[in-house]
């Protein structure tokens, strides 16, 4: 397995990790790349991540056998329109987006008879950083990527979507795109939610600078994800706001419990609550390929 032309359609942190995988494994003669922003795209030829910039996507898309578009969420929908007329049929095109039924929507949308190059795979890896400076050939090793197939994609070309990301070291599972996108609205976008809401809440307090001079492990640890970048996870909030609104409600629910522990002075309420909580996280072990900083596209 080997592909002549990856166009890489986002050179930022994911899509640049991605181009030096594959360039390490020895799975791609030419890398072009294509992003907005035109000092990106030098900084990416600079830094070796690309070995041509294009200043438009249909230019990188043209004559590629493998397009990943790294792209934020909410960039999906026109990136694909740029690209369905010089989309050749017989390239595998993916993506890395962090939710999966709105990407879907907007390739179902425009692609046309394009559709069925396109198998929707979610990288589980990311940093705090974004940015091509951040990129590493290692970002994906041991890690799980998701693929959300389409009744287009074919066995063929989903087989080539799983032995790409298994090639580049990334543990490959298959889900629906539904059950994605509820599933980590539960274990990934709810948490950035609270994360966010936490460090704002904190400091819109008169005392809040002070407060976070005397925060130790326990709020580094709870707030990592807090210092995700800021326009990928207002797209990925968005992108997924039914699943997201479903999970705040729940967890809304669980927290007037605290409340309602704590008002009424039920200590054996609230060490129950505090118990219960414990014994399923001291069961949880992390997964194999689950290992991940927190997502973050680019453009």
């Amino acid at each position: 397995m080997k592909f002549q032309r990856l166009a890489l359609i986002g050179c930022g942190l994911m899509g640049g990790s991605f181009a030096l995988a594959l360039r390490e494994a020895g799975l791609v003669h030419t890398i072009v790349g294509f992003s907005a922003s035109e000092k990106t795209r030098l900084r990416a030829v600079e830094l070796k991540v690309i070995d041509q910039a294009c200043t438009s996507l249909a230019e990188a898309v043209q004559d590629a056998d493998l397009v990943l578009l790294a792209v934020p969420v909410g960039a999906m929908h026109s990136s694909f329109s740029a690209m369905r007329d010089v989309l050749q049929p017989h390239t595998l095109l993916m993506d890395v987006g962090s939710t999966k039924c709105d990407v879907i929507a907007a390739a179902v949308a425009t692609l046309g008879d394009r559709l069925s190059c396109f198998v929707p795979a979610h990288p589980i890896a990311g940093k705090e950083m974004a940015g091509i400076e951040h990129a590493e050939a290692s970002l994906y090793q041991a890690r799980r990527t998701i693929l959300t197939p389409l009744p287009k994609s074919g066995i063929h070309r989903l087989q080539t979507a799983h032995d790409v990301w298994a090639a580049i070291g990334c543990h490959v599972s298959t889900m629906t795109p539904e059950a994605h996108d509820a599933t980590f609205a539960a274990v990934s976008h709810l948490p950035h939610m609270l994360a966010f809401a936490t460090v704002n809440a904190i400091t819109a307090q008169p005392q809040g600078a002070a407060f976070l001079d005397m925060a130790g492990p326990g709020f580094r640890d709870f707030s990592r994800i807090a210092a995700s970048d800021a326009s990928v996870w207002r797209d990925i909030l968005n992108a997924n706001k039914t699943e997201v609104l479903t999970q705040l409600a729940l967890l809304r629910t669980a927290l007037d419990q605290f409340e309602n522990a704590l008002k009424a002075g039920d200590t054996a309420a609230l060490q129950q609550l505090i118990q219960q909580a414990s014994a399923v996280r001291s069961a949880w072990t992390l997964q194999a390929g689950n290992a991940c900083s927190t997502a973050s596209e680019d453009n």
